[in-house]
């Protein structure tokens, strides 16, 4: 388009046509103001350079002391980004906020963002965002835990509303139909693959009884009988004496029976076995519209890490506010004063 204002321009009707044309090549050969807002690799290279090594060793040490975290900021990100893009919104503290919702009551890692946010606000104050911490500090968690190491853009702002109202209509819930999921992943920009691929965060992380407990019902002797008939007998005997009538709320099951700490592949063997803790992950190799995908990666953990950088990357990067948008918070747990 540019090459043909430039003829015209070279063959003017008018003065008016000429001044019109002109202002148009200067504007089409003029980078928009917007494109130094964009997400970019490295954005704190100058402005704080050492943001990413230190976000790292801050998840490392905390991780050496409780293995469940990295589990627990890999669903810390999924519960911000789907929630309002990610913008750190959950990480706000107060009533009638995202965190309040009881879907968000179990999350945890936040005292990880928090210690990491504290470092930085001492050697770079004011200049790397609880979004950008939460993004690489997830991102960390799988490299942490065997998984592979993903390069992400940074530059991202905090937004400065969180409402509880918007957490039910936008989160998966373990109950979810195939269709509810791929409805709510589209509304996100992702696609069924995606769905698939980042449904193996699940390859490490735990969780409580009751995010399964549909599958089974209590008999007349107070027992639990299995009423999911795509979940292994085996498997689901052992979940019960996990999860007895009357366990406690706080206990607690890994999502991957096998190598609950590693990131690997192993949950995909495990759907195919019959093996998937919720009820939305059953339905991953239940439904031919995904099982071929659930297959590829149970059979190449190095498809699945390939896949995974990639899928990733859109997760992190969905809605996600840059320049003048939202702020930079001093504290991650609410939005600046004034």
């Amino acid at each position: 388009m540019e090459q043909k204002l430039v003829i015209l321009f070279n063959n003017p009707t008018s003065h008016l046509c000429n001044l019109v044309l002109l202002l148009l090549v200067m504007l089409l050969s003029t980078p928009s103001s917007s494109s130094s807002f964009d997400l970019s690799l490295n954005f704190y290279a100058a402005s704080c350079p050492t943001a990413e090594m230190m976000v790292k060793n801050t998840v490392r040490s905390a991780s050496s002391f409780d293995p469940t975290l990295p589990g627990k900021l890999l669903r810390l990100l999924f519960h911000d980004c789907f929630v309002q893009g990610c913008d750190a919104s959950v990480l706000i503290q107060g009533n009638g906020t995202e965190r309040s919702d009881p879907a968000n009551a179990s999350l945890g890692g936040y005292s990880v963002i928090d210690s990491a946010k504290r470092v930085l606000e001492i050697f770079c104050p004011g200049v790397v965002s609880c979004a950008d911490i939460l993004a690489l500090a997830a991102r960390d968690a799988v490299q942490l835990t065997g998984g592979p190491a993903v390069e992400i853009p940074t530059g991202r702002r905090d937004g400065m509303v969180s409402e509880v109202s918007n957490v039910r209509p936008n989160i998966v819930d373990t109950s979810f139909t195939l269709d509810e999921m791929i409805n709510i992943f589209s509304s996100k920009g992702l696609s069924v693959d995606d769905l698939v691929i980042l449904s193996g965060a699940h390859t490490i992380g735990s969780a409580h009884c009751s995010a399964f407990s549909d599958r089974f019902k209590a008999d007349s002797t107070g027992n639990l009988s299995l009423i999911d008939a795509t979940l292994d007998g085996q498997y689901a005997a052992q979940l019960t004496k996990q999860c007895p009538v009357g366990a406690s709320a706080s206990v607690t099951v890994n999502n991957d029976p096998d190598t609950p700490q590693l990131f690997d592949n192993q949950y995909y063997k495990d759907l195919l076995a019959h093996k998937g803790l919720f009820q939305s992950d059953s339905v991953l190799a239940n439904d031919a519209r995904t099982r071929t995908k659930v297959v590829d990666l149970a059979n190449d953990q190095g498809i699945f890490f390939q896949s995974w950088a990639q899928s990733f990357l859109k997760l992190v990067s969905i809605e996600v506010k840059t320049g003048d948008e939202g702020q930079i918070r001093q504290s991650c747990s609410v939005t600046n004063s004034g």
